[in-house]
């Protein structure tokens, strides 16, 4: 019989490997609260503040939080501005089982931080996200319709594009394995890192879930750097890159439809002259309508070389999960192989 080498639920928090990730850029005002908070809910875990150039002490206010509650973890600092060049720094100095994002400002419920961790240490998910939207907080306590909107667009065109089914795609509270982080290619700098960890995770086929939380807004006094033009700008951008860069055949093929269409239209005269008079007087137009044919079918052929790329990628990181991925049944010694619950022959 295969021996079961998965911890027993008992004993997860005994021997968790838990590192808490929270980026901060100026945070004075919470900062405290929220690492008292995770400190109490998960008591074994390592705590790690990044802090992102904040200008009102932020980070100094954090190391004296960490050293007055013997707090394990320590402060890190990101001079790249943003919240995913943030995390990046996080993820290249931290390692862990379990990695437990979520942001300093005391709006996600630091006593269910166990409730996503749980699933993950006990290997029945790769990612649990916090989930905003399911309980009806975020839509009471967010008072910006237009963020409202862009979650509820990025969330559908994410679905329909990878056939998942995320509730809240941009929710910043998340647990993720070790295999999870170690195989995410962190790109993004800003506040797109959830949507991109979202559609990283449909495309890399790992097991994702959703656990409802509650939320509250920003206790008064403290601002959200979040700016309503900017960031629905790069919702829009947003949205123009993940067909682009996870759906390259749909993408290209669809320009290349239009383009063909439109070369069509324009050629129609061109061909009824020459149907009728044997001869071409509408050379511009017809120069026009074929280099939009041409056009059409290079776009055509980019979007096949770039789909190709994009399985050779997927390829590539189904590999490197494989190695990061810790087995959950071995072979004793001794032993034939055969499934958990049945004897060896």
């Amino acid at each position: 019989m295969r021996k079961d080498t998965t911890t027993p639920p008992e004993s997860l928090r005994e021997t968790a490997d838990i590192a808490v990730i929270l980026p901060a850029y100026n945070e004075s005002l919470t900062i405290r609260e929220t690492i008292a908070g995770f400190h109490a809910a998960l008591p074994e875990a390592r705590i790690y503040v990044i802090d992102n150039n904040s200008t009102d002490g932020t980070g100094t206010l954090a190391q004296t939080t960490l050293r007055e509650l013997k707090v394990n973890g320590a402060v890190l600092h990101e001079a790249r501005q943003g919240k995913g060049n943030a995390v990046r720094r996080a993820f290249m100095e931290v390692d862990a089982d379990v990695f437990l994002m979520a942001d300093a400002d005391c709006t996600y419920p630091p006593d269910q931080a166990w409730e996503l961790v749980e699933p993950v240490l006990a290997g029945d998910a790769d990612m649990v996200v916090g989930d905003r939207r399911s309980g009806g907080d975020y839509q009471r306590e967010n008072t910006r319709p237009l963020h409202n909107f862009g979650n509820r667009l990025v969330q559908k065109l994410v679905n329909l594009v990878c056939r998942s089914h995320f509730v809240d795609i941009m929710s910043g509270y998340r647990a993720m394995s070790r295999a999870f982080v170690r195989s995410y290619p962190l790109l993004v700098e800003g506040f797109q890192i959830e949507t991109d960890l979202s559609l990283f995770a449909a495309q890399g086929r790992f097991r994702c879930r959703e656990v409802p939380v509650r939320y509250v807004d920003r206790p008064e006094g403290s601002f959200s750097k979040l700016n309503t033009v900017r960031d629905g700008l790069r919702v829009l951008l947003t949205i123009f890159r993940i067909v682009r860069y996870y759906k390259p055949l749909i993408f290209f093929s669809l320009l290349s439809l239009l383009l063909a269409l439109f070369g069509v239209l324009i050629g129609i005269p061109v061909i009824m002259e020459y149907m009728q008079y044997q001869y071409i007087y509408k050379i511009p137009t017809a120069i026009l309508a074929t280099g939009l044919e041409g056009l059409a079918v290079t776009l055509f052929s980019v979007g096949l070389i770039l789909d190709a790329l994009a399985y050779q990628r997927r390829m590539e990181t189904e590999k490197t999960i494989q190695h990061y991925t810790r087995p959950r049944f071995v072979r004793a010694a001794g032993t034939a192989s055969a499934p958990p619950d049945k004897p060896a022959a």
